[in-house]
């Protein structure tokens, strides 16, 4: 039996309001939101745009470590077709972790979810490691498998 402190502390547990997201959370969600719209529209540099312009900016592959928004940019449009929604996908992401790791930097894990027109899809999970550059937060560094 539940002692009647165990309930009280459910009823306030449950009554509290939903905890507000940090200023820094809701600028990087709309980041990728805004990214995955540039996906989602053909469009390959509005999807790059979250990345930093730093020749450092760096993106795991199977293959290796690739440095630079340029060569990172090249290997998306090899891989998919932007110029065809069906063979694109549509692309979401979900939050599974956020945190910030100091003022300028954040930690970001999500669950990205590429919809195709006949029904598959394929789906992974996204660490990515933003840099506050002027008022911008840009991925600075990429492992997505």
């Amino acid at each position: 039996m539940r002692s009647p402190v165990f309930f009280a502390i459910a009823a306030i547990a449950l009554a509290a309001p939903a905890i507000a997201q940090a200023p820094e959370q809701v600028a990087v969600e709309k980041a990728m939101t805004d990214s995955a719209a540039g996906w989602n529209a053909g469009d390959v540099e509005r999807f790059m745009r979250v990345y930093s312009d730093d020749p450092a900016t760096s993106f795991v592959t199977k293959e290796g470590v690739l440095r630079g928004k340029a060569a990172m940019t090249a290997r998306y449009k090899t891989r998919y077709d932007f110029d065809n929604a069906a063979k694109r996908g549509t692309l979401t992401f979900t939050t599974l972790d956020f945190r910030l790791l100091d003022p300028t930097h954040v930690l970001y894990i999500a669950r990205y979810l590429l919809t195709y027109d006949d029904g598959k899809t394929q789906s992974g999970t996204t660490t990515l490691i933003f840099r506050r550059e002027g008022g911008d937060w840009r991925i600075i560094a990429d492992h997505s498998s």
